[in-house]
């Protein structure tokens, strides 16, 4: 098999890795080539460990399905906001510019810096060829990689040091150090993608504005391929989302934090590796030879090979679940929908006396672990999110300007239509959408400082979801803008007649950009918090609250659906409790005008 070339030839992994690798991902093999495998005498035998996990995790995404479409039924049943967007919801996303481009790569056997031809995909897949012409004729690429999960680092001492910690040397080995290529051949403007349980790929660019034109186009694609659950409406992302959650609570991890990056089967696989990596360490090393970074090199693709088996089982088995899943969400619809008053009644009667059993010791543990730090969390968020959405009005409003300018000044046709496509293109431009999503970086150490305490270790994802939301007003502002610029210019009009529907139009605009950036930023913190409190305030209560739930089980299960649980309505006190005190920080942090950007930052365009 290639991959056996690969990952055992080149680099002398012992035979009982081959061994690891069957037994987890084929259980049911025992023959290979005439030859009986046996599992590893060890304590950790991890066979079949992808239907083990999808064996646990199922129930609780079944339970979660029934959850949200009740929550969807009665969302759309209850009263509704007094004023929803007022922008037109852009249909262009979601999307990356494609950017292509020559870079040279280090790969080979030895590695070596080859010229590639790369092309980043608009779904945010990165393509690389021998020939630029390879491209262009439709041949198949040299090699491709989804960009879920990957880091780009543009410091060539920051990756060495990183492959210097990722696979240190177990004590007393004193193997002679193997020549580094990326030592003996220095590069000036390097593009390396990391990625925990994936391999490495190394990029080297022209000049230092290419590699900044790249490091701006990799970000947007793997921004992309991360939140794609996050940005998803439909009840089984948010189904799938939840349901992992809880999982991973079941297993003692109450702290939200990155591995729901990805596709539904990439955050299974991520959540599987982090199951397997300790196990996989110990087998592993000891095997590995080689001394230095070309021994991490070798644990990365090591990893890379058992990342890609266990996404394939997900896959698999998330395919399979398939027919049942929508099978079962039709059924919902129709068993849930003629009962749902009945059952959102029996849930109130029963959260209310829930509430008052857990009242005393949830207060307590607000006003001792979470009220003092409260306040400071959402200050930075709201200072956070509040400098983003400044810079996004700020480009949008040099957007429209420029637009009215070139029309006062009697342009061409063919100019106009450029800037009008130039204007139209600005979401997806990521060179411009910078300056907005840098607000978002600049807080990421202060974030992740405040959140940590609480077991918040998804800053990445806050920070991508940040991202998110700008890009999504400004291509739903833009997507407004030129629908109705459209709908008042006529050939009736000459150039100042026309500059002055669209400063009207730009009016009109800007309003409904600041009313849907309102609503947008509320949401947006008080999802963050609840992500960031919510997870910790349960943890804390694991012990006292929770032992008493069985006593209130007998009414919900009188109800027969799996829609309404004990467990569920326990959160839902929580949750509730927790929004209180979150709205009223928030309320309090407007009014003094926290809102405003902290010392340092920017929004210059």
């Amino acid at each position: 098999m290639e991959l056996e070339h690969v990952f055992w030839g080149n680099f002398g992994v012992r035979i009982g890795i081959r061994k690891w690798l069957l037994c987890l991902f084929c259980p049911h093999l025992r023959q290979v080539g005439g030859d009986l495998i046996q599992p590893l005498h060890h304590p950790f035998v991890p066979a079949g460990q992808v239907d083990t996990l999808l064996r646990n995790f199922l129930p609780c995404y079944r339970g979660q399905l029934a959850a949200s479409v009740l929550w969807q039924i009665s969302r759309e049943l209850g009263p509704q906001e007094p004023a929803g967007c007022q922008l037109l919801h852009s249909k262009k996303l979601p999307r990356v510019r494609e950017h292509r481009g020559p870079l040279t790569q280090l790969q080979g056997h030895p590695p070596q810096w080859q010229p590639i031809f790369c092309v980043l995909r608009g779904d945010g897949r990165l393509e690389w060829f021998r020939h630029r012409e390879e491209y262009e004729n439709g041949d198949r690429p040299l090699g491709s990689v989804v960009l879920t999960g990957y880091t780009v680092l543009t410091s060539q001492s920051e990756y060495l040091h990183l492959l210097d910690t990722l696979c240190p040397e177990p004590s007393g080995h004193h193997a002679q150090e193997e020549p580094d290529p990326l030592l003996e051949m220095p590069v000036s403007f390097p593009l390396f993608l990391q990625h925990p349980f994936r391999r490495h790929l190394c990029f080297s660019a022209a000049t230092a504005e290419v590699q900044r034109a790249w490091r701006l186009a990799l970000q947007g694609g793997i921004r992309l391929r991360g939140t794609v659950l996050q940005r998803s409406q439909a009840p089984a992302a948010r189904a799938f989302l939840d349901a992992i959650r809880l999982y991973r609570q079941q297993q003692g991890h109450f702290g939200d934090d990155d591995v729901t990056l990805g596709s539904d089967a990439e955050v299974l696989t991520a959540v599987l590796m982090r199951e397997l990596l300790p196990a996989l360490r110990a087998q592993t090393l000891p095997g590995l030879r080689g001394a230095g970074r070309a021994r991490a090199w070798a644990w990365a693709k090591l990893l890379d090979a058992v990342h890609a088996a266990v996404l394939a089982g997900a896959s698999t088995g998330l395919r399979a679940f398939q027919p049942e899943k929508e099978e079962l969400l039709a059924a919902l619809e129709k068993t849930i929908r003629p009962d749902v008053d009945q059952m959102l009644k029996l849930r109130e009667r029963v959260l209310g006396r829930l509430q008052a059993n857990v009242q005393g010791p949830l207060e307590s543990c607000l006003r001792r672990k979470v009220d003092a730090q409260l306040p400071r969390v959402t200050q930075t968020l709201l200072s956070t999110v509040e400098a983003e959405l400044t810079a996004v009005q700020t480009l949008l409003t040099q957007g429209m300007d420029r637009l009215s300018r070139h029309l006062r000044g009697s342009p061409s046709s063919t100019r106009l239509r450029k800037e009008v496509y130039s204007f139209g293109e600005m979401p997806w431009d990521p060179e411009l959408m910078q300056t907005c999503y840098r607000e978002a970086e600049r807080s990421r150490g202060r974030l992740g400082q405040l959140a940590e305490p609480f077991g918040f270790f998804g800053t990445q994802s806050l920070v991508f979801g940040a991202q998110d939301l700008a890009q999504q007003l400004m291509a739903d502002a833009v997507a407004t803008f030129l629908q109705l610029a459209d709908q008042c210019l006529t050939t009736a009009l000459d150039c100042d007649q026309a500059a002055q529907q669209l400063e009207k139009v730009r009016g009109r605009v800007l309003k409904k950009f600041q009313s849907d950036s309102g609503s947008a930023r509320r949401r947006f913190i008080h999802g963050w918090l609840l992500c960031i409190f919510l997870p910790f305030v349960l943890s804390q209560l694991e012990l006292s609250c929770k032992a008493e739930l069985p006593e209130f089980e007998g009414d919900v299960l009188a109800v027969g659906s799996p829609a309404l649980t004990i467990e569920g309505i326990y959160e839902d006190v929580i949750r509730g409790v927790l929004l209180q005190r979150i709205n009223r920080d928030v309320e309090t942090e407007a009014q003094r005008g926290t809102c405003s950007r902290q010392p340092g930052s920017s929004t210059e365009v």
